[in-house]
């Protein structure tokens, strides 16, 4: 199990964004843009096509960890900590001296593969929630928080529960400049 754990974090802190940026024939996907190696900054870069491979890389990244678990049958506990410790390796990444993404790809593809019917609940929160914010970050963030409520309400153990809040917490840490910067636009406007 030591083993999965630590094989969690290195494929978490593969970083896909700057893989699909050399590949795409640009230089460090650190120095352009807003300097992140997630799939906004990859979009900006190389507009839908380095998106959505971005996106979808560290999705995958996220799912892989849940698919290896359950390979070896292990609880839903340790498939949520291994997705932590992969979200952990994407913003803290080894290979990028601890400097990552915001780790939002690889929770999505890690938490719909450990249950999917927490993705009409987000979508729902998701969508009213743009309709007031007209912020992508803001209403992905604020649509996340019903992930923990909705496994209480699908029986899933206390601990499943608080191992979602803690990458929940940990999300809401890597995005905090961003909530404060847009919270400030917001006010600015009204």
């Amino acid at each position: 199990m030591i083993t999965y754990f630590i094989l969690s974090y290195f494929l978490g802190s593969i970083m896909t964004g700057y893989i699909v940026v050399k590949l795409l024939g640009e230089k460090d996907i650190r120095e352009q843009g807003s300097g992140n190696v997630g799939a906004r900054n990859a979009g900006r870069i190389h507009g839908k096509k380095g998106f959505i491979l971005t996106f979808l890389g560290d999705a995958a990244k996220g799912a892989l960890v849940i698919i290896i678990a359950r390979t070896f049958h292990y609880s839903e506990e340790v498939q949520l900590a291994g997705l932590a410790l992969a979200i952990l390796g994407h913003i803290k990444p080894i290979f990028l001296q601890f400097k990552g993404g915001k780790g939002v790809s690889t929770f999505i593809g890690g938490i719909i593969l450990f249950e999917p019917y927490v993705v009409p609940p987000i979508i729902a929160i998701f969508l009213f929630l743009y309709f007031f914010l007209k912020s992508f970050t803001l209403s992905g963030l604020g649509a996340f928080l019903l992930i923990p409520v909705t496994l209480y309400y699908l029986e899933f153990s206390g601990l499943s529960i608080l191992l979602v809040s803690g990458m929940l917490i940990m999300l809401y840490a890597a995005h905090i400049d961003n909530i404060k910067e847009r919270l400030e636009k917001n006010e600015r406007k009204s």
